[in-house]
């Protein structure tokens, strides 16, 4: 459910606590019954409590739902959302007038706005025009309009697709998605920036998350100062990780855009990487960049590692890169004693130091589960052109009027469900409970 978080900006060694809405604008949000936001201002930090300078929060739906001594946090990951020149053509193909990237997502967004957090991996620029797909992405703005629409809150911008229009492309797509009120990390237009905002760390329901993100490089590509590309460099990580520890997270979350590309196992070097970083205090590892499908190990927080999701959209069509999955991860928080759940309250003298060590001593956060989506990509003809639109793939066909597949179709995306499984095999495969089924 789409609500309240809040944003930790780090410039060491202070926090500023600012609070963003998902379901507003983040140039305006005003206070509306049925929750209250931020609007923007800065929250002040003093003594023994924080205090907010802007309308106090409340909860509300699920929020208030919460146990006093538990306190839950849904989290979905998506695989790589890329721009062909066919999707650009299928986005003019709706009737209606410009862009328009909405039906890719229609069937997936009832999930995606259920969830608490939504990250995907946007593996294109927002470059402006000409608009162009493989080799070097730039889609039109109308895909961060749909993607924000679907219910996605923060894009992982570190992969080898970054540099694509240089670094005009990366700063113009960093503007895009900051006008939206998407979040973002692993690119960064200077050093001032990626000190201040970098590991990213939000909270929601009470929990905190720090978000690292890290690619094994940019086709080639340099980067120009001042703009930075987060590479995957383990002295770099190892700094990174120290503060996202100091942060004092419940969880650290890394993505890694790494691998070798159609391999449907990890490499190697995936799992010493994914070593390494959990000697540093990694909780979950989630991987992109294989355009396939890659296993998930691992069992519980400081071990689970989702070595690549595959594809959520684009043109490529072969076995096994038509579709990916989202990954879905259930935080739970326990407090023991009178300490209950604070809402969306920073509960210590700054958002970096919260409350005493004894505090601390009663809160345990562990991993509640977490499981696989399997998601194809569906190419519907209809009278303007072929479409593009995510459909999970456990689905009947029979069961969505609007499908129309044919026996190919249903073939392909009967055999992606089957090589998905296949893989993941002993891991929850999540239900598509908002699809109608007959």
């Amino acid at each position: 459910m789409k609500s309240v978080i809040n944003i930790m900006i780090r410039n060491w060694p202070i926090f500023v606590l600012i609070s963003l809405s998902f379901v507003v604008s983040a140039q305006e949000a005003p206070l509306t019954g049925q929750e209250a936001t931020l609007t923007g201002q800065e929250s002040t930090l003093t003594g023994q409590e924080s205090t907010l300078t802007g309308q106090e929060s409340t909860l509300t739906g699920q929020e208030a739902t919460q146990s006093p001594s538990e306190s839950r946090l849904k989290l979905v990951f998506t695989g790589d959302i890329m721009g062909h020149d066919t999707q650009i053509a299928s986005a003019l193909a709706t009737g209606e007038p410009g862009y328009d990237y909405r039906p890719c997502f229609q069937y997936l967004e009832p999930y995606l706005m259920d969830a608490d957090l939504v990250i995907g991996n946007l593996e294109v620029t927002f470059a402006g025009p000409p608009f162009k797909g493989y080799p070097q992405f730039s889609s039109p703005d109308e895909l961060a309009d749909a993607l924000k629409k679907a219910g996605f809150d923060i894009l992982v911008t570190a992969n080898n697709h970054a540099l694509d229009r240089r670094v005009a492309g990366l700063e113009r797509t960093l503007d895009q998605l900051d006008r939206r009120g998407i979040l973002h990390t692993g690119t960064f237009t200077d050093a001032d920036k990626r000190s201040l905002h970098y590991p990213l760390v939000v909270e929601k329901h009470g929990i905190r998350i720090a978000l690292l993100n890290y690619t094994y490089g940019t086709n080639g590509l340099k980067v120009t100062p001042p703009a930075i590309v987060n590479r995957i460099d383990t002295a770099l990580m190892r700094g990174d990780l120290m503060k996202a520890v100091s942060a004092e997270p419940d969880f650290i979350l890394v993505t890694m855009h790494w691998g070798n590309e159609y391999q449907l196992t990890e490499s190697r070097q995936q799992r010493e990487l994914a070593a390494f970083l959990f000697e540093h205090g990694t909780d979950v590892i989630i991987g992109s960049h294989p355009h396939v499908v890659q296993p998930i190990r691992g069992e519980g927080k400081g071990n689970l590692v989702a070595y690549s999701m595959g594809n959520l959209i684009s043109n490529q069509r072969n076995r096994y890169r038509d579709g990916g999955i989202a990954f879905e991860l259930e935080l739970v928080k326990r407090v023991n004693g009178d300490r209950g759940v604070t809402g969306f309250a920073v509960t210590g003298p700054s958002a970096g130091d919260r409350g005493d060590k004894g505090d601390r001593e009663f809160e345990t956060v562990d991993i509640a589960s977490f499981g696989y989506l399997p998601l194809w990509v569906y190419k519907p003809t209809t009278k303007k052109g072929t479409m593009f639109t995510l459909v999970p793939a456990s689905v009947h066909p029979d069961s969505v009027p609007e499908f129309r597949m044919s026996a190919e179709e249903r073939s392909k995306m009967s055999q992606f469900l089957e090589d998905t499984r296949a893989n993941l095999q002993g891991h929850r495969e999540v239900e598509p409970y908002w699809m109608q089924q007959p």
